[in-house]
């Protein structure tokens, strides 16, 4: 038997269902009106001054590549997707691929940059150490959301993580 489900993004809400990217993680918002209680900050985001920064690098070397788990607007890739589409991949929902197909970038002469969320990074640890640290491998992990990330809930918390991304000194 296979059952094939398809899922609806904010489902049963009409403004998630019309905007379901603003309600992945939100702060605290009117149910009636759907509008945010606090204004947006004007404070620059790490996944704002990253997705600017990599625009930027990548005009000047054509060997940058990126890659994103089905998080492209969550991590900032949003603009480079569009502005270089034939240097962007979205992988899907699999951490583990993202890191190992880096590393095949990498070995062929590219500049892969693997863009995800600091708490899904723990799925590839095996492929981050084994197929790209150990090899010595020129991949860039730009990893989002390290630490306490109140608006994204409880499943994306990037707490353990640091335990092993510090390098012993």
């Amino acid at each position: 038997m296979l059952v094939h489900v398809i899922t609806k993004k904010g489902k049963g809400y009409r403004f998630a269902e019309k905007n379901p990217l603003n309600y992945h993680g939100v702060a605290p918002f009117n149910v009636e009106t759907g509008l945010a209680l606090s204004p947006p900050s004007d404070v620059p985001t790490y996944t704002g001054i990253f997705g600017q920064t990599i625009v930027k690098l990548a005009r000047v070397d054509s060997r940058i590549v990126a890659i994103t788990a089905a998080m492209c607007d969550g991590t900032g890739l949003d603009q480079f997707s569009q502005e270089f589409p034939d240097r962007f991949y979205d992988v899907g929902i699999a951490e583990q691929h993202q890191s190992t197909f880096a590393a095949g970038l990498a070995i062929e002469g590219l500049i892969p940059v693997v863009a995800h969320l600091f708490d899904f990074s723990a799925k590839a640890y095996d492929q981050i150490v084994y197929d790209v640290c150990m090899q010595k491998l020129p991949v860039v992990f730009a990893i989002d959301r390290g630490g306490i990330v109140g608006e994204d809930g409880a499943t994306h918390q990037g707490l353990l993580d640091y335990s092993y991304c510090c390098v012993p000194s």
